[in-house]
């Protein structure tokens, strides 16, 4: 099932460029917001209210994919209309309900359904599963990400360039490992270790839904699987007190908004990548790694954050894939399941192994 026009729901900063640069691949997209963008776009705009279950039927019943660059807690009602209308589905949630929902959709689906194409889950996966794939015998997969300011201020030396919901859920949801060969669920913000990307020191500690699928796929192949996100050394203990010894666990849209307007987005950040893997190679124990600190680079005639173009240029290339027919439908298809090798050979995936000018 080949296709041309895409709907994409969300023109924040990664859904705006997200869909500049699937425009840029040859697809004929539709950006759709409640208001339109402040920026010119190169694309088709509506201002539909996506809210409502009819408006976005009708909306998908025009068009061959979808998008959703929405809050996770929308991204059900998407993926049932996509479901309904028959087309190909794509997001970028972390959420493990919602995932759960689409799975169950996708039995059924005529289109392939995809979510889950952010930076983690998304393309750490990608990369993890390649490494894994190359060992004879796999012990362990370790995967920490940190989107940060490139200049940090404060004791919790930390800006809200990602969702605020979607940070709250990470820091508070239980978070899914392998153990010594044990499907386990522990809790977040813990498990403190040290890391150092680039020379810059930080702390990693557990959080939720950056895995994805992976314990599923890996569960009696690989020992050991954790995912953690990555701070700024002192920021763990001062989420966990915020969060537990002032209650704020139980007012998670409050603490998003106290959250946000503390510490507000930033144009210069940096995305830091840690994906580590360790097993049996010829008959000997070797490591493989893939360590990177991304910048803001100029996509399409203006600066992008960090987070920005790697959260858009991994479910870009994920969407040229399925084009392609790269990566086959219909049905669920997991990050784990996608070459690395294919996602860096598409126009958006070759960024990742391309130096900023």
């Amino acid at each position: 099932m080949t296709f041309e026009r895409i709907a994409v729901l969300g023109l924040g900063k990664v859904g705006l460029l997200a869909a500049t640069l699937l425009h840029e691949s040859g697809f004929e997209v539709t950006g759709v917001d409640v208001r339109r963008p402040n920026h010119d776009m190169p694309h088709a705009f509506l201002d539909t209210d996506v809210t409502s279950r009819r408006a976005l039927a009708e909306l998908l019943g025009e068009v061959d994919a979808v998008l959703s660059c929405l809050p996770y807690h929308r991204n059900v009602d998407v993926a049932e209309c996509a479901h309904a209308a028959g087309i190909h589905y794509f997001d970028l949630t972390e959420d493990v309900p919602t995932t759960t929902r689409i799975r169950e959709l996708a039995d059924t689906a005529t289109g392939v359904m995809i979510p889950q194409c952010g930076l983690a889950p998304g393309f750490v996966g990608i990369v993890a599963s390649t490494q894994a794939e190359t060992f004879e015998q796999c012990r362990s997969i370790r995967m920490r990400v940190g989107a940060l300011p490139h200049h940090p201020t404060g004791l919790l030396a930390y800006a809200f360039n990602w969702s605020p919901e979607g940070v709250v859920n990470e820091y508070l949801n239980d978070c899914e490992v392998i153990e010594e060969g044990v499907h386990k669920w522990v809790s977040p913000m813990e498990w403190l270790e040290t890391i150092y990307v680039a020379g810059t020191k930080l702390e990693a500690f557990t959080t939720s839904g950056g895995l994805g699928t992976m314990c599923e796929t890996y569960l009696g192949r690989v020992d050991n699987i954790d995912y953690k996100t990555m701070r700024y050394p002192g920021h763990m203990q001062l989420m966990n007190f915020f969060f537990h010894e002032l209650l704020m666990r139980e007012r998670r849209e409050l603490a998003g908004e106290i959250l946000t307007h503390a510490k507000p987005p930033v144009d210069e950040d940096v995305v830091y990548v840690h994906v580590a893997s360790e097993g049996i190679i010829d008959g000997q124990l070797k490591r493989l790694e893939f360590v990177r600190a991304f910048q803001p680079r100029d996509i399409a005639g203006r600066r992008r954050t960090a987070i920005a173009w790697t959260t858009a240029g991994s479910v870009a290339s994920v969407i040229e894939m399925v084009r392609d027919g790269v990566i086959a439908g219909p049905g669920f298809v997991k990050q784990e399941e996608i070459s690395f090798t294919d996602f860096r050979a598409t126009a958006n995936g070759a960024r990742f192994a391309q130096t900023p000018p």
